[in-house]
């Protein structure tokens, strides 16, 4: 295996640098998240409350029980990754995956139900993308904003796919062993390309991010010594700039998935008809696909923290818009706006920490901030359901949290590069 392994890798990167097939087992892998995300999961929730005889309101408790449970794994999760490297923390990833689609499949009550979704969030949703988004951090700086967004493509191909594919399963075979084609469906994507095709990082090819070569030695230690740079994760944390990204990627996490949880309820409350507002996703995804590698250019070209900035100011807008939603034309431009959302979002958070932070310890520092997006999306539904259940519409409330963003745009003028680091101010 390792003979192959090296052939492959060597014709590969005699072809084109090697980094660009470091994005395609990524975006396979956040593809292959799928089982842990949320799109996946809304299929099921009907046929499980109807086998398990569970109401709807205990699944979601368990669901966002599980959810904030899994994030406070992520950092331990991250320093594994720096420990131990992307390639063989993502194979482990991708059996305990496989097998907690299979867990899933069998669980026969509340409590095995509410463990099966904290492993399928923590090694999907969690783990699975913050593997992903490490390998990006090493593989590419100049670059790194255009190939987290190809990467984060896997993500809209998945909203596309899992949700159909797992509506065919559930009416072909059950929702049971449906689980258990996703979970080996999941190993016969990811395990050949995880175990085959990931090199941890440029040097062990005696290359740099962005293909800028190096007469060295591969896999010299020297060369991780001295080409790889960065803070600490304790030292992360006494830096201002941390805590503005925190703020920003909190406010973002909380407020799309505010967005994505109650579209369906938002849109009907204005008199747009259910099957309009469900629509709106798939176009939504469409429009995320399409902006995505316009977003990572953006990253690339311009200065980090106007970018940051607008990408907070477009979630201010997607609340602001929503609220104005009363039918089909105007529904499918809020979904336009709300896919560049999604698009900002998920290029955000593979590359503003390795931006600010360096590569050494970006692992465990990625996994704090994974945390705390995670949380906010944990609580982001809240504000909007108590004003539904209060005063019976979100109106004023969406409006109201639309300050949020505003606010963190305007704290991300005061973004700078750590002196540590050695970043180049001009580009902060």
């Amino acid at each position: 295996m390792a003979g192959v392994r090296k052939s492959i890798v060597a014709s590969l990167n005699r072809r084109f640098f090697y980094g660009w097939t470091m994005v395609g087992v990524a975006g396979a892998g956040v593809f292959a998240s799928g089982p842990g995300q949320s799109h996946t999961f809304s299929v099921f929730v009907k046929e499980i409350s109807r086998d398990l005889e569970i109401s709807s309101t205990s699944i979601a408790t368990a669901y966002g029980l599980a959810t904030l449970a899994a994030a406070l794994l992520l950092p331990q999760m991250g320093r594994l990754v720096d420990r131990f490297g992307p390639r063989r923390t993502l194979t482990a990833i991708v059996v305990m995956l496989g097998g907690a689609c299979l867990f899933f499949g069998a669980a026969a009550n509340f409590l095995w139900l509410a463990v099966a979704f904290a492993m399928l969030r923590f090694f999907g949703q969690g783990s699975m993308v913050l593997g992903c988004a490490n390998l990006m951090a090493h593989w590419f700086n100049r670059r790194r904003g255009f190939a987290v967004s190809l990467m984060s493509l896997g993500f809209g191909v998945s909203m596309a796919v899992h949700p159909t594919l797992s509506q065919f399963l559930i009416e072909t075979v059950g929702w049971r062993e449906a689980w258990v084609w996703l979970g080996v469906s999941t190993w016969l994507l990811m395990l050949p390309p995880v175990l085959i095709l990931i090199i941890d990082r440029p040097e062990e090819i005696a290359a740099a991010p962005d293909g800028i070569t190096h007469n060295i030695r591969e896999g010299s230690n020297h060369t991780h010594d001295n080409q790889i740079t960065g803070l600490t994760r304790k030292d992360a944390l006494r830096e201002p700039s941390f805590y503005i990204l925190a703020a920003g990627c909190f406010t973002i996490s909380m407020l799309v998935t505010t967005l994505h949880f109650h579209q369906v309820s938002i849109l009907a409350s204005q008199g747009v008809a259910s099957d309009v507002a469900t629509r709106a996703f798939a176009v939504s995804a469409l429009a995320m696909i399409i902006t995505m590698p316009l977003v990572g250019f953006m990253f690339d070209r311009y200065r980090t923290r106007y970018v940051f900035a607008a990408g907070l100011l477009v979630t201010a807008g997607c609340l602001m818009g929503v609220t104005e939603v009363d039918g089909a034309t105007s529904a499918i431009l809020y979904a336009l706006l709300f896919g560049l959302n999604n698009a900002f979002g998920m290029t955000i958070f593979g590359y503003i920490w390795p931006r600010y932070f360096g590569r050494r310890h970006i692992g465990s520092i990625q996994g704090t901030g994974q945390l705390i997006g995670v949380v906010g999306a944990s609580l982001g539904p809240l504000p909007v359901g108590l004003a539904f259940d209060l005063v019976g519409s979100a109106g004023v409330t969406l409006k109201l949290l639309a300050i949020l963003p505003v606010i963190c745009a305007a704290l991300a003028m005061f973004l700078r590069t750590p002196k540590a680091v050695g970043g180049d101010e001009r580009l902060d």
